[in-house]
């Protein structure tokens, strides 16, 4: 693993060879380990070690380039700079483009794990087992991966600033089917410790959503009252947080505008119990301490207790609105209730569990309305018991719509989706969730 002092000296070397007024240096190393399993059995498994260094130069002018080389050579890192600089001289100059930043104060964060650092296939093969087990118990057919991965991640630039960071991280996902191809059942779990991965809880999570989402009724598209697990919310909120812009939002294009002007910001637009925020700081997400601009990562609440607390100003617009430049929001985390799964299930009269959301674009920009589908366990509630499985949907929605229709959460836990990486974030129960059209997926 590249130490702190392996970092400046990449830094510093490459910062040497620039000739240009700015020069930006991006430096990761990783190690992962991996085991991709289907058809019931280990299909690959594997150990890597990757190093990259991301190169940005800029001339006066705000012209800039970029190259990133895996080898770290003087000769190779001298071409990486050459060539930043020879895109840099034939690009386009941005006027947006801000001065360097200075040095920065960057949080320490807790989020590295010696034993997942280290952990090999003897680790995590027991899991793997659990999950096939499981499958094999019940007929069914199980395919995942299982990774963990130890980071060492460094930035600096000419103007003084210099990061370093290491963190490690984890998951475990799965797929059950049954021989008829007709029903599918899945589980994630994702963590900074690959001690908190449970194949066995994997197995029994995936392997019921498959046994009982065989003869799927078939629904009419419409409203439903939904409870969205986790995984479901998760994507949603990731999404959501691209819509925090304070740029778009004073301009009329975003779903905190107001007509006739201004922004929603410091009113109350969800229910007193929603507070999305940004904690880079939680232990069981993988963090860093910079954000893409380099700002340092931070707290944040977006929503507190119903209200628009913050806006994102990138360094840019901050500069003409005479505001502090905000981090993006990432490393999200959606508060919940003391409320188990079961206890959202018997309070709905007549609704429907969806497992998880994939395929997300967005269709509208200034409502933020998104579509999607449904995948991988759809389930219909009647008088507050699980009745029949049910077939997939498209859907329209905008997650902020869904929270504004929120009214009753669950407990936070850690979540990795297919569209927007890690939060955490609690099942839900949301009114008049909009389905658009049956899907015949499985």
């Amino acid at each position: 693993m590249f130490s702190q002092q392996d970092v400046r000296n990449i830094v510093d070397k490459v910062i040497s060879y620039s000739k240009l007024p700015e020069c930006e240096v991006s430096v990761r190393w990783t190690e992962d380990a991996f085991i991709r399993f289907a058809n019931n059995g280990i299909t690959t498994t594997g150990y890597r070690v990757t190093q990259q260094v991301s190169i940005t130069s800029t001339t006066a002018e705000k012209r800039s380039g970029n190259a990133a080389v895996s080898e770290l050579s003087d000769d190779a890192l001298k071409n990486g700079v050459k060539q930043a600089e020879e895109l840099a001289a034939i690009s386009r100059p941005d006027p947006e483009n801000m001065p360097p930043l200075p040095a920065q104060k960057y949080p320490m964060l807790n989020n590295f794990d010696a034993f997942t650092a280290s952990a090999r296939n003897a680790v995590m093969i027991p899991h793997v087992k659990a999950v096939i087990d499981g499958a094999l118990e019940n007929k069914l057919t199980a395919a995942g991966y299982i990774q963990r991965s130890a980071n060492a991640v460094g930035v600096g630039n000419k103007a003084g600033l210099f990061g370093y960071h290491t963190y490690t991280d984890s998951s475990l996902t799965d797929t059950m089917r049954n021989q008829e191809g007709t029903s599918s059942g899945w589980s994630s779990q994702s963590s900074v410790s690959l001690k908190d991965l449970n194949g066995e809880t994997a197995a029994r999570v995936s392997t019921e959503k498959c046994v009982r989402g065989v003869n799927r009724k078939k629904l009419e598209p419409g409203k439903y009252t939904v409870i969205l697990e986790p995984a479901a919310v998760g994507d949603l909120i990731g999404w959501l947080g691209f819509a925090f812009g304070a740029r778009d939002a004073e301009q009329g294009q975003s779903f905190l505008s107001k007509k006739g002007g201004g922004t929603h910001l410091g009113e109350k637009l969800f229910p007193e119990y929603i507070t999305l925020r940004s904690d880079p700081f939680n232990p069981k997400l993988a963090s860093t301490p910079w954000v893409p601009s380099l700002l340092p990562n931070e707290s944040i609440s977006w929503i507190e207790k119903g209200v628009v607390k913050n806006l994102v100003y990138d360094r840019f617009w901050a500069s003409k609105a005479a505001k502090k430049p905000t981090p993006s929001p990432v490393n999200l985390v959606l508060e919940g209730q003391e409320n188990t799964l079961n206890d959202l299930i018997k309070s709905v009269d007549r609704g429907l569990i969806i497992t998880r959301l994939w395929y997300i674009r967005v269709v509208q920009p200034q409502t933020w309305q998104l579509t999607g589908l449904s995948r991988d366990g759809v389930f219909l509630v009647e008088n507050g018991k699980v009745t029949d499985p049910a077939t997939n949907f498209r859907w329209n929605e905008s997650p902020a719509e869904v929270l504004q229709r929120t009214t009753k959460l669950g407990h936070p836990v850690r979540v990795t989706g297919d569209e927007t990486g890690s939060q955490m974030a609690p099942a839900l129960i949301t009114t008049d969730f909009n389905f658009a059209s049956v899907s015949d997926a499985v």
